[in-house]
């Protein structure tokens, strides 16, 4: 299997490629406008096939005179995300963005709608949805994750809380939405039948840029709740869930809290994990390379992902209305 990585930013090279570059069966084509980063990163990875313009990905020849690609990967700047997904999947490629998809719901649904057209995948690169810990004691609250799970019933969620928190980083509406808050917000948007009535929102300010975002809403006697503050005392992540008289905290991607009956019981992950498996990102690749074999992925996670980036436009809308 061919895969084309296209930007080679920070995330690529240090949650993404060390995954990539170990597993069995794939061969990956670098593609980068920074011709001096393409040469260094294809040599450090034993990269044979790389390039500076990604149109020509379809067309490109390898060594043993193989043609085209089998998927790519997009982790480009957000604002170039449309234009290069709709190329590929224009030309019939399966397509991985990592978040998000777009800052404008409208070019989300157009991807959608020539994915769902040309009949290939267009997959979207949540790995919070994948955190081995979380749905090991949260079983089935990740859309993905519950198709898996046992046939036993499940005891009800009765809230959802994901709390992500940044240093002295406050930023301007669209950009704190789309390309932060996204990860909470998704990661408590586990039914996507959430409408926009539903929502509670909560901002600060820090002069003219957004400091602290917290949306909530109920469905189904659950409470969810989103929160990020980027002008918290230091760069923290926090999730808690709720069950009749069952309470989870997670202080981090590897450990927790269990209260149950009256007992208090840490629980971690396995020693030695390494530390992407543990972030998500081992699983969500395994994830995207069967969607790749199968060349279809289920219907429930193009509807979250839609409904996810509509969320984002409508609280950017209605932030930027509260500020007048």
């Amino acid at each position: 299997m061919k895969i084309a990585v296209i930007g080679l930013g920070d995330i690529a090279v240090k949650a993404y490629l060390p995954v990539l570059t170990q597993r069995d069966g794939i061969e990956l084509v670098f593609c980068t406008r920074n011709e001096q980063r393409l040469k260094q990163l294809a040599n450090t990875h034993r990269i044979t096939e790389y390039c500076t313009d990604y149109k020509t990905l379809i067309s490109h020849q390898s060594t043993d005179g193989r043609r085209g690609i089998d998927a790519v990967m997009i982790h480009s700047a957000t604002s170039s995300h449309y234009e290069i997904a709709q190329f590929f999947l224009s030309h019939g490629i399966p397509v991985f963005v990592d978040k998000p998809l777009s800052d404008s719901y409208q070019e989300c649904e157009a991807l959608y709608e020539i994915a769902e057209q040309q009949k290939q995948p267009l997959f979207m690169g949540f790995n919070r949805r994948y955190i081995p810990l979380y749905n090991t004691y949260l079983d089935g609250v990740q859309r993905h994750d519950s198709a898996q799970s046992s046939s036993s019933p499940k005891p009800s969620l009765m809230s959802l809380r994901w709390e992500k928190n940044r240093h002295n980083l406050p930023g301007d509406v669209r950009t704190f939405v789309f390309d932060d808050f996204i990860h909470p917000l998704d990661s408590i948007n586990v039914a996507s039948n959430v409408t926009v009535d539903d929502l509670h929102i909560l901002t600060q300010f820090d002069t003219n840029q957004l400091a602290r975002l917290d949306v909530q809403w109920q469905k189904d006697n659950a409470i969810f709740h989103a929160s990020m503050n980027r002008t918290f005392g230091v760069t923290k992540e926090k999730v808690s869930a709720n069950y009749r008289n069952t309470s989870y905290e997670f202080d981090s991607f590897v450990s927790g809290t269990k209260w149950e009956g009256g007992n208090e019981q840490r629980i971690y992950l396995p020693d030695w994990t390494p530390m992407l498996t543990s972030k998500g990102f081992t699983s969500m690749i395994e994830h995207w390379i069967s969607v790749i074999e199968q060349g279809k992925q289920d219907s429930s996670l193009v509807e979250r992902n839609l409904s996810t980036h509509y969320l984002c436009g409508h609280i950017c809308q209605k932030i930027e209305m509260m500020k007048q």
